[in-house]
């Protein structure tokens, strides 16, 4: 269930430039914090002087850590769209290319610190707006891969729909616990095998 959202909303929205500036600011010292010290000493205090802004400043748009942290996964899962899909070769034989471009965007996108990232996987309340940017995410996602399935002729399997989802979910989560804990595996084994496990299904190999 999402937390309470009247504490973890922003008390300023920017509308010029310098506002949207400060905020962001306040948000990239915040990912050095968090790293740094983690997510129990990474201070408001921390956050501010970071910034070089006074806390006051700080308060003026985020009314405490959790909304902070909050927003910085947001913003993470915002950055995943695949930009790059509608730019594929999708000619014969080209499947294991298109899939490796694909996990390889997942990982890319996943390219926080390691201990930012187990901090927002772990300590990130969860808001409406997380929830809400989570399945906007899921459901772009889903269809760009989707499609490409559709369009890529070496591609045999017959429920594109749900070989969609699965698809997402296997690269998504193995990437998530790949990037918060690197040294459970290195990336280009990680890579390789799912590359190889996603190839083989789409396929058909037996």
């Amino acid at each position: 269930m999402p937390s309470d959202d009247r504490h973890l909303q922003p008390r300023r929205q920017p509308r010029q430039v310098r506002a949207e500036l400060t905020r962001e600011r306040i948000l990239t010292a915040a990912a050095h914090i968090f790293a740094e010290y983690g997510y129990a000493a990474g201070t408001t205090n921390r956050i501010a002087e970071r910034a070089r802004i006074s806390i006051g400043s700080l308060y003026q748009y985020f009314p405490n850590k959790a909304a902070i942290l909050a927003k910085l996964l947001v913003r993470h899962i915002d950055r995943g769209t695949w930009t790059q899909a509608d730019q594929l070769d999708l000619s014969p034989g080209s499947l294991r290319t298109t899939v490796q471009a694909m996990v390889r965007d997942a990982i890319d996108n996943h390219d926080d610190d390691p201990q930012l990232l187990r901090i927002m996987i772990e300590e990130a309340p969860v808001s409406k707006e997380l929830l809400e940017t989570i399945n906007n995410h899921g459901r772009t996602r889903v269809t760009q891969i989707r499609d490409l399935l559709a369009r890529h002729p070496d591609v045999k399997v017959q429920d594109l729909d749900t070989a969609a989802d699965l698809i997402t979910f296997t690269v998504e989560i193995n990437t998530h616990r790949l990037m918060a804990d690197p040294n459970a595996v290195a990336v280009e084994t990680l890579e390789k095998e799912l590359v190889d496990l996603v190839t083989r299904y789409l396929r058909g190999d037996r």
